[in-house]
């Protein structure tokens, strides 16, 4: 397992260049990220591209990150959510039809894949279940289907700075929970 201090070490050779180390925090971080652009765009053909397109913005933008205590996956896989929520507001803005036939052919994860993932999935339930029903809500709205801070203060009829507390604070909780 590739612990944090190996993720920094490979995103500051992948500032410098490293291709080598873009493979790296390619192997030791594509699952995770491509779980998230999968989760947004709910397309496992356009999580696929979206995942490409995510490693060329790291590559591009890697002498950007900066170590700050936080975990290098945090700002990995907002880079990967960012990118996932422009290409969903896209194709809803460009009125695309879905690739149907793409999500009937869609191919199943392998058993080591399906497994790590329903670990995590389990993880990441039980956490998203200390919080309080509307935050945890809240979360998954802005993060996860790319809701904006407005639209979720409209919904559960909270000030906007409300809202972001809401959303900090979560987001705070779901880390420790996380890293426990």
């Amino acid at each position: 397992m590739t612990d944090r201090n190996d993720i920094e070490e490979f995103i500051g050779k992948v500032a410098l260049g490293d291709r080598a180390a873009l493979a790296a925090l390619y192997d030791a971080t594509s699952g995770k990220l491509f779980g998230v652009c999968i989760r947004v765009l709910k397309n496992r053909s356009e999580a696929e591209d979206a995942l490409q397109d995510v490693y060329m913005r790291i590559w591009a933008k890697a002498d950007r990150y900066a170590v700050t205590g936080h975990s290098p996956m945090t700002w990995l896989i907002t880079v990967a959510r960012n990118l996932a929520i422009d290409r969903l507001r896209a194709r809803r803005s460009n009125h695309a039809d879905l690739d149907t036939v793409g999500e009937l052919v869609e191919k199943s994860p392998g058993p080591e894949a399906a497994t790590i993932a329903a670990s995590e999935q389990r993880r990441i339930s039980a956490c998203f279940a200390e919080l309080p029903p509307d935050r945890a809500d809240a979360v998954r709205a802005a993060y996860l289907e790319g809701t904006t801070y407005q639209a979720l203060a409209d919904r559960f009829d909270v000030p906007l700075n409300t809202m972001r507390t809401w959303l900090r604070r979560s987001l705070i909780s779901l880390k420790e929970c996380l890293s426990r």
